[in-house]
């Protein structure tokens, strides 16, 4: 079942049979922030977490022909493939000790950007963590990434830890 999130695009819950569309949608928000990077690995992360009890909802543009269709008698045309995807886990509040939502994965295919889309798919996540008793929502970010900083920011989303890492790689330091 689909619902409209914004006019000309509607949301869509996904089953476990979405695997490797998944998997691709995943590959291209990497490659678009590492470019000279294999993402293969992503396969095996999908694999492990993926499940009923990890939702993914994904996004179809409907065209311009389906935002005229309300005047017409035609049944809708079946969307080619979606345009955007969310993802969600769950995990638990380290200080609380509470279950909540955990954003995986959000992506809108570059050419569908600075549409609304990603602010509906966080306001649609919000109202469905919501609805299941949650009291938050955490997602991890790249520093890098401006745009979404900026969008989570304009939500309300506040950092809360920073996750830091070292290379075992080069020498000592």
């Amino acid at each position: 079942m689909s619902k409209e999130l914004l006019p000309g695009y509607k949301i869509r819950r996904g089953s476990t049979l979405d695997q490797a569309l998944l998997v691709k949608f995943m590959q291209r928000t990497y490659q678009e922030a590492y470019p000279q990077q294999d993402f293969s690995h992503l396969a095996r992360t999908v694999e492990q977490y993926f499940s009923k009890d990890t939702p993914v909802w994904w996004v179809d543009f409907l065209g311009e022909e389906e935002l005229r269709r309300d005047q017409e008698i035609t049944s809708p045309s079946s969307p080619s493939s979606p345009i955007a995807c969310l993802w969600v886990g769950n995990a638990i509040d380290q200080v609380q000790g509470d279950r909540h939502a955990h954003i995986f994965l959000l992506y809108v295919v570059p050419e569908h950007r600075q549409r609304g889309i990603g602010t509906g798919l966080m306001r649609y996540v919000e109202d469905w963590a919501r609805a299941r008793g949650d009291h938050q929502i955490g997602l991890q970010v790249f520093q890098s990434n401006t745009a979404a900083l900026n969008l989570y920011n304009q939500l309300g989303y506040q950092t809360q830890s920073l996750w830091m890492v070292k290379s075992l790689d080069s020498s000592r330091k």
